[in-house]
């Protein structure tokens, strides 16, 4: 031991949340974690993959998988430090694991804050500003998660007690905007109720537009709850002695406000079906755009096309052509378009004249028999004499 803390890295001097993780307690509580992440990533990929085959884009389920896929890996770290509880180096990774994998989930929830307050606030939503604003939190997020991780390495590396507060400073500095993080989506979704609508939701998805933000609400408040506990360990006891940890840093605490919390959430978005509640079109871009519907972009192209059967348009049906002269595929041979002025074929006409060609059979193989229209009235006693005549 005293060779280990001449030579860097160096153990940590202060209590943290969790303490040094054991494998008498920790291993069996992460192994069930572990289980559950396994469950949670294959019910998010399988999702992804059925999505993917249909068409049907929704990247946020491969996020909510790569995020599974992290906490497996801080669990089989934690456990492994349980093990090796001298390793230094391991110790250092497991901690960066625990605070690096939940950014996912936050950025998760700033996505479906951003979808539903450009729904209900279309303009404000899509103006250059807003748009610019989560540019620069997205990146902000980014490079935060970067300093806390180069701050944690760093204060195992050096035995300089001003680098080491600088480093503590940092830390603190990235659990106060991630706790800032989760409750901009509460904050978004509230402020999007209260602020008085110019123009109609924008609904996009499916379900209701309440389940979705009740479901949003939930998520959030979940991972703010965390978020704040472990900024309020942080601040109140960041700097107790590792031998003598307050009761806030207890291993029931650490496993509550981490893994609990998060793995309801990943639970919560598969059983609600975030990836149809929360899906909209691609290519979304301004303002309407969340309420189009994707057949609209078809609409055009398979309008006739349904069923091999043409439909008539208004001015097929009204024009002054006669049905001769309409166009018609070869399914629709038979077929009496303009029935005011069609005779059928087994009908004879005034002047004694029939029809060249009998209706053929569409490609349905039904026969559609044309219409007849009756003469008129004043027609109808010259025809009465001309049969009694005959007879």
């Amino acid at each position: 031991m005293n060779e280990m803390a001449l030579h860097p890295p160096y153990a940590a001097t202060t209590a943290a949340l969790g303490g040094l993780p054991t494998i008498g307690l920790d291993v069996p509580i992460c192994a069930v974690f572990l289980l559950l992440f396994v469950i949670g990533a294959a019910c998010h990929m399988t999702i992804f993959q059925v999505n993917r085959a249909r068409g049907h884009k929704f990247v946020i389920s491969g996020m909510m998988f790569g995020f599974c896929m992290s906490r497996l890996l801080t669990m089989v770290l934690r456990m492994t430090w349980a093990v090796y509880p001298h390793n230094i180096r391991l110790a250092i990774a497991a901690n960066i694991f625990v605070s690096a994998g939940v950014v996912l989930l936050f950025l998760i929830n700033l996505f479906f804050a951003q979808r539903i307050f450009r729904a209900s606030h279309p303009n404000s939503g899509w103006h250059p500003i807003f748009h610019n604003a989560f540019v620069a939190i997205y990146v902000i997020i980014v490079l935060s998660l970067g300093a806390i991780i180069t701050s944690v390495i760093q204060s195992s590396y050096t035995l300089n007690l001003n680098t080491k507060r600088i480093d503590h400073d940092i830390q603190l500095y990235g659990g106060t905007y991630y706790a800032v993080i989760t409750f901009l989506p509460i904050l978004l979704v509230v402020g999007g109720l209260v602020i008085p609508r110019t123009t109609r939701v924008e609904k996009f998805g499916s379900g209701r537009f309440r389940h979705k933000i009740a479901i949003l609400l939930v998520a959030a408040t979940l991972l703010c709850s965390g978020a704040s506990f472990r900024l309020g360990v942080n601040y109140a006891g960041g700097t107790r002695p590792r031998t003598d940890p307050a009761p806030y840093q207890s291993k029931a605490c650490f496993y509550i406000f981490n893994f609990t919390v998060e793995i309801i959430v990943v639970y919560l978005y598969v059983l609600v079906r975030v990836d149809k509640r929360f899906h909209i079109p691609n290519n979304s871009h301004g303002p309407g755009d969340y309420s189009r519907k994707p057949e609209e972009m078809k609409s055009r192209i398979g309008q006739d096309s349904t069923d091999g059967v043409h439909i008539a348009s208004e001015e097929e049906i009204f024009d002054d052509k006669s049905p001769e002269d309409l166009p018609r595929s070869d399914s629709e041979m038979g077929r009496v378009v303009d029935a005011e002025k069609a005779i059928p074929a087994n009908v004879k006409t005034k002047k004694g004249q029939a029809r060249a060609a009998a209706p053929s059979r569409p490609a349905s193989g039904i026969l559609l028999t044309p219409l007849v229209t009756p003469p008129p009235a004043s027609h109808q006693p010259q025809e009465q004499v001309l049969q009694m005549s005959r007879d």
